[in-house]
């Protein structure tokens, strides 16, 4: 415990430090876009630029999160530290151009490479690699959401569906505490949600029967949104790459269908991150709590996230997915008759659950931003996005510990990957040509 502590304390400080200065810079980044909307068209040349520098110098950490994951199951040749410096300018380039990504890629990332530097330094063997590539997984995600709690158990919880690694659970909840305490001690603040409200009925945890009927309803949906999200981002990013293999190239044109979107649909605002918006009007995963309904924002946003992810912008998919499911959530609430600003809450991150397979950071999450009230809700949402969306997920170097469908298993594959792979079959070989001989 005092080799652990005496590592981890530094590390998730310098974790927790480096997110502040990203959330820092991100705010700035947003606010340059909207002061001088010109930007966007600058979005094809920067994407441009930031897949250049990666195509130089970054090749061995394109894969970001999965990359990281990857060296958890198995440690061997580390996360570069270059990892960390490339997605900070990466995301913060995608952000000012006006590209619509997240942020937790990054804060992930962050903590990933600079953990893999610790381990390097201290020499570490390789299971004590994985439990501090784990808790640089854990600071970031905790650090970057202002939710310790729900940064650890997530580090624990994404790295298979159906286990948790419950070997990293005391190193990865002491260091999303302290990346958490690190950010905030430089002054960052994070956007409250609130939900008004109210079970009719006393006791914290009581909800009524027909309002948890609707939320299971919901969560049906809002895993089948999260399934969607990602099987779209890497359908459409493998058709990118197939027939654009250079990577600049893949961002130019990129850039392009994200200018080309906003004028087809007449507006900025599924741009960004989309927590705030300096535009009146403009929907905001704030304004899905507070209502009017909205019942098409969750498709566009799907729209312009998976254009810019799969043409290799940075950042991430969490923040958009928040997103998605609170303007989904916000249409639900609308269409059942049920209150707007739980539902809201409960797409907020019951989607990110499906999309992810991690129900239980996601509850803990859920609990974390909107209190324990709302927590049998939350919990049934999140847990039944999470069977919805199915062998299918945002990050595809998963393992696959429990099938989530025992009739229909996974029939060997070892992580998301080969399942996407085995459910798409292979791939027909080319017509073989026949020529004639002459004599």
């Amino acid at each position: 415990m005092l080799r652990w502590t005496l590592i981890l304390v530094p590390m998730a400080a310098l974790v927790g430090t480096l997110c502040a200065a990203f959330l820092w810079s991100l705010d700035a980044a947003t606010q340059a876009r909207f002061d001088y909307p010109w930007l966007l068209y600058l979005l094809p040349l920067g994407g441009a630029a930031v897949a250049l520098l990666y195509h130089l110098t970054g090749r061995s950490v394109e894969a970001g999160n999965n990359l990281i994951v990857e060296q958890i199951h198995e440690p061997g040749g580390g996360v570069p530290l270059r990892m960390a410096p490339l997605v900070f300018i990466g995301t913060i380039a995608t952000h000012l151009f006006g590209g619509s990504a997240g942020r937790e890629g990054t804060a992930v990332q962050l903590g990933g490479s600079l953990a893999s530097a610790v381990a390097g330094l201290f020499r570490l063997d390789p299971a004590s690699v994985r439990i501090l590539l784990m808790a640089g997984v854990a600071a970031g995600f905790g650090a970057v959401f202002g939710t310790p709690l729900a940064g650890a158990v997530f580090a624990l919880e994404v790295l298979a569906v159906g286990r948790i690694e419950y070997g990293g659970i005391i190193p990865c909840l002491l260091a999303a505490l302290v990346g958490d305490w690190a950010c905030h001690a430089w002054g960052i603040h994070h956007t409250p949600y609130h939900i008004t409200y109210v079970a009719s009925a006393s006791g914290a945890l009581f909800v009524e029967p027909v309002l948890l009927f609707k939320a299971a309803i919901a969560g049906v949906a809002f895993g089948l949104a999260g399934l969607v999200f990602a099987e779209a981002n890497h359908a459409f990013g493998g058709v990118l790459k197939r027939h654009i293999p250079y990577g600049p190239a893949r961002a130019a044109l990129g850039g392009v269908l994200v200018i080309a979107l906003v004028w087809i649909v007449g507006t900025r605002a599924y741009l960004g991150l989309g927590v705030w918006s300096a535009i009146p009007g403009d929907p905001t995963i704030a304004g899905f709590f507070t209502g009017p309904a909205d019942r098409w924002s969750w498709a566009l946003k799907m729209l312009f996230t998976v254009v810019t992810l799969s043409a290799g912008f940075k950042g991430g998919e969490v923040t958009p997915l928040f997103f998605i499911g609170a303007a989904l959530g916000n249409a639900l609430g609308w269409l059942l008759g049920a209150p707007l600003d739980l539902f809201a809450g409960l797409g907020f991150i019951a989607v990110f659950a499906g999309a992810a397979n991690t129900p239980l950071a996601c509850t803990i999450m859920g609990i974390e931003l909107f209190g324990a009230a709302h927590a049998v809700p939350i919990a049934v949402a999140c847990f039944i996005a999470y069977i919805c969306s199915g062998h299918n997920g945002i990050y595809l170097s998963q393992r696959i510990a429990v099938p989530k469908r025992a009739s229909r298993a996974h029939t060997g594959a070892a992580t998301l990957r080969d399942a996407r792979a085995s459910r798409r079959g292979p791939r027909p070989s080319p017509t073989p040509v026949i020529t004639k001989e002459h004599d």
